[in-house]
């Protein structure tokens, strides 16, 4: 039965494909749209697969992000100290 349905979808063209990217590209409703085709039961398998992916991605830039600034602040926070220790 999965297979059947898997089956009764068509291929995205590359028009489909844009439109995607395009809508995506617009902060926000790309965001939720992303949610929308990843979760969504009438969505084409392959959009939803690859809206799951780019909500991966997405998850894993913030968390990324969010270590390197924690990184660079504690460097710019240790500098920054150092530097009023300092007698001249």
């Amino acid at each position: 039965m999965n297979e059947l349905n898997q089956t009764d979808h068509k291929p995205l063209s590359v028009g489909d494909w844009i439109v995607t990217l395009i809508i995506t590209a617009i902060p926000l409703v790309g965001f939720v749209m992303l949610f929308v085709w990843a979760f969504g039961s009438n969505t084409n398998p392959n959009k939803a697969n690859w809206a799951k992916a780019a909500l991966v991605l997405f998850a894993i830039g913030i968390v990324l992000s969010i270590l390197f600034s924690i990184i660079f602040g504690v460097g710019i926070m240790s500098f920054l100290n150092s530097q009023e220790n300092m007698t001249y």
